[in-house]
């Protein structure tokens, strides 16, 4: 298929009705919840509300332009490489969102891994509030990396338009389950991504962290044993919060915590590792400079 026949289908195609319908829908019903919440006099922090708007739109504008077309054109030299081709029916769409299920999950969950990408994800985690309007709450920055993760759905077939088309399709699935108006499900728990289960994806608990990976199904958490029920109440936000309702400080500030920490490495061994490595890894001498300073504002104090 040529480059302009897969640019075309993004104006063409029927799905992206679907698309659209789905994006009205979770318009409509954050409009809800916002205004219920306000009839009801529920707790909610209305600077943060804001800040995830705030973050949506510039989400939006940005994404329209600058991002419009990255991934697909990053996407296009494996499209062409690969002797692979799964022809686009009602069926392979199903496989395809599939595929970008199991996808997301990988994606979603090596974004928690590692640092420099958690930089970006953590966005998305860092209200204390749990409602629609967070699931607004995106890092513009992701859309620079994430194509990448569409590569192996490239390679096994799928055109470049189906692969993140999936992924949208997935990503649009979630946006509902971040309420606490909608309690648990029973079985559906078990089988799909629901409110109950994304809470505890948000939660800050010890026992929550680090669980429920999956976009729309919970079957990748279950066979790679990631999967939590939700049992006790949710503490929603990080383990260390950022106090901010200043979008490009909520952005941004993680990026500016691992720039200072790159700046303390001796090696570049260590600014390599604090980049890519995991979230908690610090060298040796970090912990024994913080000590060192605790013991001399301690003598400061004692003299």
């Amino acid at each position: 298929m040529s480059i302009d026949s897969l640019v075309a289908l993004f104006d063409l195609h029927q799905i992206m009705w679907i698309v659209a319908t789905l994006f009205v829908i979770n318009m409509t019903i954050t409009g809800i919840e916002v205004v219920l919440d306000l009839t009801t006099h529920k707790e909610r922090r209305w600077q943060d509300t804001a800040a995830n708007c705030a973050i949506f739109v510039a989400h939006q504008v940005i994404e329209k332009t600058a991002l419009a077309s990255l991934g697909f054109v990053a996407l296009l030299p494996f499209y062409y490489l690969t002797p692979l081709t799964i022809p686009m029916t009602a069926w392979t769409w199903l496989l395809a969102v599939l595929a970008a299920d199991f996808t997301y999950y990988w994606m979603h969950r090596i974004e928690h891994e590692h640092r420099i990408l958690w930089a970006s994800h953590s966005v998305h985690h860092s209200s204390e509030d749990y409602n629609l309007t967070v699931g607004f709450r995106l890092s513009v920055v992701e859309g620079f990396f994430e194509w990448a993760f569409l590569i192996p759905m490239i390679l096994i077939g799928f055109n470049p338009f189906q692969a993140i088309v999936g992924l949208v399709l997935v990503a649009q699935y979630q946006h509902w389950v971040h309420t606490e108006r909608v309690t648990k499900l029973g079985w559906l728990d078990e089988v799909f991504n629901t409110p109950s289960v994304h809470r505890v994806h948000h939660g800050s608990n010890r026992q929550y962290l680090d669980k429920n990976y999956g976009g729309i199904l919970m079957i990748w958490d279950k066979l790679f044993g990631t999967f939590e029920r939700e049992d006790e109440k949710v503490v929603y936000g990080l383990t260390r919060n950022i106090h901010t309702n200043n979008p490009i400080k909520i952005t941004f500030v993680e990026f500016g915590n691992i720039w200072q920490d790159v700046k303390k490495c001796r090696t570049m061994k260590d600014k390599l590792r604090i980049i890519f490595g995991g979230l908690s890894w610090r060298p040796e001498y970090f912990r024994t400079a913080k000590q060192d300073a605790d013991l001399d504002n301690s003598a400061m104090k004692n003299d």
